[in-house]
């Protein structure tokens, strides 16, 4: 099966002759898989959809990168001027554990935000936490365990934090006017 081979024909059964003439079409298609087996067969690390779909995209010149890292933060209370060094603390906990340069990670925290969290408007916070890869059982909880140690002192207690963690897929994640997948 060559998932390449299968998008050629796709493509390329507009361009067949609409005749009563089943065998003209049945040629045209025989033809093409030769010249698509003995031109065509142009291997590479990366798929070579591209080039049988003659497309002149080149990859993406970061889609090697590990990816980016983000954590948006929402609480009801007010970290007034503590905000700016609790982000920095968790751009330093999120590289410490997921092991990638903080040069990828990025950091949002919405504070006096309106939550309720079981019912009640006492202090929360939910977060939700992206990376391309590095989502494991072992970095978010370290990364939970860190976010509280800084919001705990502040009046959130530690049973009203939530942080959902979501490992995404390369072609989902948009930078410098492409995905990471290309």
């Amino acid at each position: 099966y060559d998932r390449n081979l299968l998008y050629s024909f796709v493509l390329m059964m507009p361009l067949i002759p609409r005749s009563h003439n089943t065998w003209l079409s049945f040629a045209f298609l025989s033809l093409f898989w030769v010249a698509h087996a003995f031109s065509f067969s142009i291997s590479s690390s990366r798929s070579t959809a591209g080039i049988l779909l003659m497309s002149s995209q080149e990859p993406h010149p970061f889609c090697d990168l590990p990816g980016d890292p983000s954590l948006i933060l929402t609480t009801n209370i007010n970290l007034g001027d503590k905000k700016m060094d609790i982000m920095k603390s968790i751009s330093k906990a999120i590289t410490t554990h997921t092991g990638k340069p903080e040069t990828y990670v990025a950091v949002a925290i919405n504070d006096n935000a309106d939550i309720i969290f079981g019912g009640s408007s006492d202090p929360a916070a939910l977060g939700c936490m992206y990376s391309l890869g590095a989502i494991e059982q072992s970095s978010n909880g370290a990364i939970t365990k860190d976010v509280t140690d800084l919001l705990e002192p502040l009046g959130v207690a530690e049973n009203r934090i939530y942080i959902n963690f979501f490992d995404m897929p390369r072609a989902n994640v948009g930078w410098s006017r492409r995905t990471f997948a290309g």
